[in-house]
């Protein structure tokens, strides 16, 4: 028998996530337009400067991860509470850091012409072709680096939290129900899906520290060098595990709401904590299928990266979809808009895996994967995934505590986003089918009507959003002036 935390979600915590939640809404809106933008340049509808567009393309893929991150937390953190006692104060020095770190890497891009990728690939910082100085580079790595410390506290206090109340991480992953050991159900969900991300992320924020301590050293002392292949294998250990944590994040609150509209718990079985254990593991060793061009990559990796690429997105989406369609089934819910997103998120997990599984195929990785065709997979899994449930959110902290009621142009724009998003990650598609490169400023005549149609969809997906964010805003408010009576019922005991 696991006990548990019996609480209500305080006003505290419901004001703490306001800030962080617009916040991650503004820069995500902007992020978006920066999209168009490049895709307004490749398409020959504006003229864009090259060193601008990599500029552009620099601070885009940076920021739509880390807001997406940073609103992730915020579920985490809201209902994780409801479990474990947390320290507020690291919530928001998290938030400081974060403001922090970001101002210091847009003035590194802006300022200082940094445009070195997201993945500020070793020794590309350091050796720029006269492109940014050694400020530039300064400025944005160490503003990610004071980003992953944020994030690294707020999960390490998690993880303290958890194993107070738990006695173990393995515990709170339900090793007990899974070995035998205690008969039942394992700890909430919400737990569950916390403690992963609270394991793979630790790991992944301490590798990009180590990482981009080195290449600031290597910065400002030449003569200090990392082997290329090991900072490139450090960069998707630390990026893509981190990237993939943001829909382990967010598919808490699908656990936590779902129940809540159909009057149906959703319970850790012994199937379904399997399969987040398994994920645990896959997620951490998967990053390899980023590398398989490489040919100096030891072999065995290689074929690690390709089969476990086909594994690990499959044990958790699949009992989380098989999940939300039993507890929906039958169960006379009555839709909304924020549970339209967070069922719609399902969907938009399941067909944004496809094609990664694809590319993670070795021989057509090494046709696709510098191609269009990754960006296509990657926005459709987080727009109408990651995104999906992060919109869900928002929506339902504003129809339970900010007054908000759903009007017909709210369930419009829910599906011209939808219908939009899938436009943008289908000409993305299309364009990788084609060969059209995903960062290459300039693009031949044949790739730019792909380029053209995608542009039109991401103008009408930053336009969906803005009118989301404005509804948020305008009731955000009101959340935590009041203790909503539907966040007090709470099992007090599983097993």
């Amino acid at each position: 028998m696991t006990t548990t935390l019996h609480v209500a979600i305080d006003s505290k915590t419901k004001k703490a996530v306001v800030f962080p939640l617009v916040f991650s809404g503004v820069i995500l809106l902007l992020m978006m337009i920066f999209g168009v933008v490049m895709l307004l340049g490749q398409g020959k509808l504006i003229e864009l400067n090259p060193v601008m567009f990599y500029k552009v393309m620099t601070i885009h893929g940076t920021g739509m991860i880390g807001v997406s991150a940073l609103a992730g937390t915020c579920i985490i953190w809201y209902f994780l509470k409801l479990y474990v006692p947390l320290n507020t104060a690291v919530f928001r020095l998290n938030v400081f850091l974060f403001l922090v770190g970001v101002a210091m890497v847009l003035v590194g891009i802006f300022s200082y012409d940094f445009a070195g990728a997201w993945t500020f690939l070793y020794p590309l910082p350091a050796h720029s072709g006269g492109m940014w100085g050694k400020t530039g580079a300064a400025l944005y790595l160490g503003g990610m680096l004071v980003i992953g410390t944020g994030f690294l506290i707020l999960l390490l206090e998690a993880a303290r939290a958890i194993i107070k109340q738990y006695g173990s991480l393995s515990t709170s992953l339900g090793w007990p129900q899974i070995l035998g050991k205690e008969k039942g159900f394992g700890p909430p969900p919400t737990v569950v899906a916390s403690t992963m991300v609270c394991i793979v992320d630790i790991i992944a924020l301490i590798t990009g520290a180590a990482l981009l301590s080195m290449s600031l050293v290597n910065v400002f002392v030449p003569s200090f060098t990392i082997d290329p292949l090991l900072a490139k294998n450090l960069t998707y250990a630390f990026g893509h595990v981190f990237a993939n944590s943001i829909i382990y994040m967010g598919v808490i609150v699908v656990y936590e709401l779902l129940p809540r509209y159909t009057g149906r718990p959703w319970k850790a079985n012994k199937i379904f904590l399997i399969a987040w254990n398994m994920s645990t593991l896959f997620t951490l060793i998967v990053y390899p299928h980023h590398l398989l061009m490489d040919f100096v990559m030891p072999k065995w990796m290689i074929v690690m990266g390709q089969v476990l690429s086909y594994m690990n997105g499959l044990p958790v989406l699949v009992v989380t979809a098989f999940g939300a369609l039993m507890i929906v089934y039958r169960s006379g819910i009555k839709w909304d808009v924020a549970s339209s997103f967070l069922y719609l998120s399902m969907f938009g997990w399941v067909i944004g895996v496809v094609p990664a599984i694809i590319d993670a195929t070795i021989v057509i990785n090494h046709v696709m994967h510098n191609t269009k065709w990754v960006p296509g997979h990657f926005h459709m899994y987080m727009g109408l995934g990651a995104c999906a449930m992060i919109l869900g959110f928002m929506f339902y902290l504003t129809r339970m505590e900010g007054g908000r009621i759903d009007n017909k142009l709210d369930f419009l724009t829910l599906w011209l986003y939808i219908l939009a998003f899938l436009g943008l990650s289908g000409s993305f598609l299309f364009s990788g089918k084609s060969s059209a490169p995903r960062r290459w400023a300039e693009h031949f005549p044949e790739w730019i009507p792909a380029d053209v149609v995608a542009a039109f969809f991401g103008i009408f997906v930053t336009i969906t959003f803005l009118l989301f964010l404005v509804r948020f805003i305008s009731y955000s408010s009101n959340i935590g002036s009041k203790i909503n009576q539907s966040d007090d019922i709470r099992p007090s005991t599983h097993g």
